[in-house]
């Protein structure tokens, strides 16, 4: 896909992962709908960004666990554009919760969770379908995580929610070809503001210390390194579809 002049929409995309995926498609020359739910001013800041990386930007306030929300991403796109390229799937939230601890979560966690990491992608992917197939190449990436590989993490409806997603981007790389690809990347941990209502900062240097003391490359992941894989398979990935690709530093081979 050809990302110069393209449209695409991403969501969560005022801070880290999703920040640095609209940013890095502004450099590229594509036409960017930068989506955020609570944090405004930062979405704003990312619109700039992309605008002085070579590319255009709009902001929509949007929470993808509601269907007319997302049909609102998608149709703000076709009012300024009219036409949708490229999708990015990164909203997604969590819980902490120690997984051994079954009375952390309740069944509200879940649905919560899973409406933000599951439902949302498939309600975002159900609302740009229509513009993508009228393209002669689309893409979505879905921006999941190591925990729905290994089955570690946040917690376990994060976990549980994360596996889903995955197995959705199986199943809609296999109805939504030949036109549109659809993949996954799954992160470990990345160097973003997510852990830090977890920890203090001290912690969570820690936390950060002992992850890289265990992953083969020895280095947590940043935004852009998230980022960068994304866009690879908005751009270059022409016969790759159904992928979940690991960005996790080789934790899954162990050490």
């Amino acid at each position: 896909m050809n990302l110069k002049e393209s449209v695409c929409i991403v969501t969560g995309s005022a801070t880290g992962t999703g920040a640095a995926c609209a940013v890095q498609l502004a450099r590229k020359g594509a036409r960017v709908v930068v989506n955020y739910t609570k944090s405004a001013s930062e979405a704003k800041a990312t619109a700039e960004k992309c605008k002085a990386a070579g590319g255009e930007a709009i902001v929509v306030q949007a929470d993808v666990a509601l269907d007319a929300d997302c049909r609102k991403l998608a149709q703000a796109a076709l009012d300024k554009w009219d036409r949708i390229d490229g999708l990015v799937n990164n909203a997604g939230i969590t819980k902490f919760a120690a997984a051994a601890d079954l009375d952390a979560l309740t069944a509200e966690d879940f649905q919560r969770i899973y409406a933000v990491n599951v439902i949302g992608p498939y309600q975002m992917i159900r609302a740009c379908v229509p513009a993508m197939k009228r393209q002669t190449a689309a893409s979505i990436v879905n921006v999941s995580s190591i925990s729905g590989v290994m089955g570690i993490g946040s917690s376990t409806a994060y976990v549980a929610s994360k596996g889903a997603l995955n197995a959705m981007t199986l199943a809609l790389a296999r109805s939504l070809a030949p036109g549109i690809r659809v993949n996954a990347v799954c992160p470990g941990l990345i160097e973003t503001r997510w852990h830090l209502s977890r920890f203090s900062e001290e912690d969570y240097a820690k936390f950060k210390a002992n992850y890289e003391k265990a992953v083969p490359l020895a280095k947590a992941a940043s935004a852009d390194d998230v980022a960068e894989v994304a866009v690879w398979l908005l751009e270059g990935a022409a016969q790759v579809t159904g992928e979940t690709i690991l960005v996790d530093g080789g934790l899954h081979l162990g050490k």
